[in-house]
């Protein structure tokens, strides 16, 4: 295990300042490059004990097959500077309970408490002002700000580039209202604290505000990640070697954006999936997104829900951090993590396609709310709890996976990112086209497409509130009068724009 320089003081985050960002914006539309053109395509994997055990282990295997699922990550002219690296877990409570004492930080029991992780301008007057907007914005919610913690990091083990651009990175410790003192569940309180944070200081007109990025804050799951190599990140972060930083699972992504410049802030895990692919939906996606937010309810945010508003963040992302933004809001609403993302990425369902007619009302009644996010793309995602993969209609970017006789889910863009004894292994298979897989972790099993699908399409009476809703074109009245084609003023029209 590796020693940690976690002391309280800003002695401890000394490594982290000798760097500081030069005065170069992120590029903008210019000649042939648009930055809505930019696509990507990575290694993804997952590592889980299926009964829902923590051990540090996990984390090692996850760790592992990052690393072997490196050749999919990018590097550029410096070869030690990556396209992006990381791994989402459960919230190791152990690590940070002990963490916590050494900071003299009276932590609550698990589930009562947030971690954020965050990314801040190297320049301390900007860095200064962005945690003040965040301790200020956290007692402005009716939450408890703990304290701040430095998180131990090497930059000796990644590349130059990565280092000149590198961000200030800290954790801070929320802690939950008081019982009885707010109706919001406190998973979607942390939600409403980041948004606000990030209006705040995007509205703060920082000179170094672009390099401002909140990664994870929540009570149940946390984020690790860079702009780094695979086989960077457990040395770049030492709390990944430290044997009470525990999970049931770890998700791991290695980035290789094929025309993205890379940041520190565009790396993957986001705050609940890993993706392979892109949205080729994306511009449509955002543009309806936009247009329905102003008639969003809540009653139980009730005028609170002005403060998510934009859900789709207005600072340039990437097609998987919008796609993020789309999920973390359904799940906000109380839907179960399949179910949105069955929303989200459905199945081929219209026309002759076909398909049991309880789930195929299912997909119609929910294209009403939102359309596809559609493209090559395997998802996965988490809720903290559940891990849910799902792969688009095509299936044109293959998950593989394997279950061993002691519960040990290895998934992955391909195979072979763990060495397992054959004799282990109790089957192996694969995500089809269009289908879904859930892990839950509470109830310690796999739940295939067929039962996750047939619960959902049976829980609401969906077919019954097409039919009772529905207005086709063929249910309105005729028009008294229809206006007629007027080709000549179309015709100077068409003439006069080319």
């Amino acid at each position: 295990m590796r020693s940690m320089n976690t002391s309280p003081t800003s002695s401890s985050r000394v490594e982290n300042t000798p760097y500081p960002h030069p005065d170069l914006p992120r590029p903008v539309k210019q000649g042939l490059y648009d930055p809505r053109f930019e696509h990507d395509a990575c290694g993804v994997g997952l590592v889980a004990d299926i009964k829902g055990r923590r051990s540090h282990d996990i984390i090692d295997k996850g760790i592992e097959a990052l690393v072997n699922l490196g050749h999919r990550g990018a590097a550029g002219a410096d070869p030690e500077t990556g396209d992006g690296a990381g791994v989402m877990v459960q919230m190791p409570h152990e690590f940070f309970a002990k963490e916590a004492v050494k900071l003299g930080v009276d932590l609550p029991d698990a589930g009562s408490y947030g971690v954020g992780t965050v990314f801040l301008p190297p320049g301390a007057d900007d860095r200064t002002r962005c945690e003040r907007i965040i301790e200020h914005t956290i007692r402005d919610e009716g939450c408890r700000f703990l304290g701040w913690r430095d998180v131990p990091v090497d930059p000796n083990a990644i590349g130059e580039l990565a280092r000149k651009y590198m961000p200030i990175i800290r954790q801070f410790f929320v802690g939950a209202p008081a019982a009885n003192a707010d109706a919001v569940p406190f998973e979607m309180r942390l939600y409403i604290v980041r948004r606000q944070i990030e209006k705040l200081v995007e509205g703060a007109n920082l000179a170094q505000g672009g390099d401002f990025y909140v990664v994870t804050l929540s009570s149940n799951k946390v984020v690790y990640k860079g702009l780094l190599l695979a086989r960077q990140l457990d040395h770049f972060y030492s709390d990944l070697s430290d044997e009470d930083f525990m999970s049931s699972f770890a998700m791991v992504h290695s980035r290789f954006s094929t025309n993205t410049l890379g940041e520190w802030k565009l790396a993957h895990p986001y705050r609940y999936v890993i993706h392979n692919g892109e949205i080729n939906t994306l511009r449509g996606n955002i543009n309806w997104m936009n247009a329905r937010q102003e008639i969003f309810e809540s009653p139980t945010l009730g005028s609170d829900i002005a403060k998510l508003i934009p859900i789709v963040a207005s600072v340039q992302q990437s097609d998987t951090a919008t796609f993020d933004n789309a999920l973390e809001l359904l799940l906000a609403t109380g839907r179960t993590l399949p179910h949105a993302m069955m929303m989200m990425i459905p199945e081929a369902w219209a026309g002759h396609v076909p398909m049991d007619s309880a789930k195929k009302a299912f997909y119609e009644y929910h294209s009403a709310l939102m359309e596809p996010w559609d493209g090559p793309a395997l998802m996965i995602g988490t809720d903290g709890e559940n891990v849910c993969a799902v792969l688009d209609r095509n299936g044109l970017r293959p998950c593989r996976f394997l279950v061993t006789r002691d519960d040990l889910l290895v998934m992955a863009s391909e195979t072979g990112v763990l060495e397992i004894p054959d004799e282990d292994i109790l089957y192996k298979s694969r995500i089809h086209p269009g289908r879904m897989f859930l892990l839950d972790t509470v109830r310690g099993r796999i739940v295939p497409d067929e039962e996750i699908k047939a619960g959902l399409s049976a829980a609401r009476p969906y077919r019954q509130w097409i039919e009772e809703n529905t207005v086709t074109l063929d249910d309105l009245p005729q028009p008294e009068s229809v206006p007629k084609p007027d080709f000549s003023t179309l015709s100077q029209r068409q003439a006069a724009f080319g």
